[in-house]
């Protein structure tokens, strides 16, 4: 929903994708994992593409949600197969291996539910945020204790880092990871579960 005067965030339901993905440590939550990988990888390389990761986003956990937020995806991806230097000329670092896969299945949750919050900003549903929208959700994000300047053009210059004159999710997704916002943004909505 957009923010209008006086309306706050509703919290997507962490809970059900944080159950959805086996990121523990725990040895069940490793078997889990270990199948899932052999399901996603459909060709048996031992490595993952940004295709396959897709299709069993899609095909295999049936998480349509997340299967549609392409720009958290995309992010999870690109942070997970960078983990592990590979070899010069190697495909390590061009997939995500299976060592990689646990940080691709918590890099997934952490940049979906950033998304979520961002969508919340973007009133415009251009998958970017101007100044105005910025300036409008800044009383929420101020009431979780994110640091948004009371000019909140200050907060924004600082979070479009190529200058671009909006800001993109990669550059929300660094600055709310820097300043610790989604724990904010959970913190501040405890009360909602």
């Amino acid at each position: 929903l957009p923010f209008n005067a006086g309306q706050t965030m509703s919290a997507p339901n962490w809970k059900a994708l944080a159950d959805a993905l086996p990121v523990q440590q725990t040895p069940e939550q490793k078997a889990e994992r270990d199948a899932l990988f052999t399901r996603f990888d459909d060709n048996g390389t031992g490595f993952l593409s940004l295709a396959e990761i897709d299709k069993g986003i899609h095909e295999t956990m049936g998480l349509d949600e997340l299967y549609s937020c392409k720009p958290a995806l995309l992010r999870a991806y690109n942070a997970a197969k960078n983990l592990k230097k590979g070899k010069k000329g190697s495909r390590d670092d061009d997939y995500v291996s299976r060592i990689e896969f646990r940080m691709l299945l918590v890099y997934l949750k952490l940049y979906f539910e950033l998304f979520q919050i961002f969508a919340k900003i973007d009133t415009g549903e251009d998958r970017r945020v101007d100044k105005d929208e910025l300036r409008e959700a800044a009383p929420d994000l101020r009431e979780w204790g994110c640091p948004i300047d009371e000019n909140s053009d200050v907060t924004f210059a600082q979070i479009d880092k190529d200058g671009g004159g909006q800001i993109l999710f990669k550059e929300f997704a660094e600055w709310a990871i820097s300043n610790n916002v989604l724990e904010k943004f959970k913190e501040s909505h405890d009360d909602d579960e």
